[in-house]
């Protein structure tokens, strides 16, 4: 767990990442995945990060801030004089969830709580926790928002081929 003073720290990280181009960190040296969420407006604006732990997570922040501001397809380039609010999401890393028959999954996600992703040789789809928590899902209704992130059909989580994954965040905000 981060202290208040290690979060606001991130926050600040994520901050000077977007506003200054060459602006880099040497602090927060365990390596974690992280997801960096930007809002306008309070609307979602770009999200991006890294699911597995593969980079210290004061580079890590400073990598997805970047990309969720200038390289979310989805949106826009974030512009200059738009005022934002940050989101990071501190991943654990994600486990596989083993089972025999698809409907064990419902016995082993938590709503609210894991995050979710959904991997298969069509392609794959990352959830945060806090998704279901804002769209008020179930574990079946979560498990049917991955499959469709992932471009799949709802249900594709019956498909044993296919691998779930849970994995827990720290989120904090501005």
């Amino acid at each position: 767990m981060l202290g208040k003073e290690e979060q606001k720290e991130l926050i600040e990280i994520a901050r000077n990442s977007i506003l200054n181009p060459s602006f880099r960190t040497k602090k927060f040296h365990k390596k974690s995945g992280v997801f960096v969420t930007l809002h306008v407006n309070g609307r979602l604006r770009g999200c991006i990060g890294f699911v597995e732990p593969d980079m210290e997570l004061g580079e890590a922040v400073v990598k997805a801030a970047r990309l969720a501001a200038f390289e979310d397809f989805r949106f826009p380039q974030l512009q200059k004089d738009e005022k934002f609010k940050i989101e990071i999401s501190v991943l654990t890393e994600p486990k596989i969830i083993r089972v025999k028959n698809p409907d064990e999954y419902l016995n082993h996600i938590k709503i609210p709580g894991d995050g979710l992703i959904i991997r298969s040789r069509f392609g794959s789809g990352l959830l945060l926790p806090q998704v279901f928590v804002e769209y008020k899902c179930n574990v079946k209704q979560a498990l049917n928002m991955v499959c469709q992130k992932a471009g799949l059909e709802d249900d594709s989580w019956r498909d044993l081929d296919n691998k779930i994954y849970v994995f827990n965040a720290e989120i904090f905000k501005e």
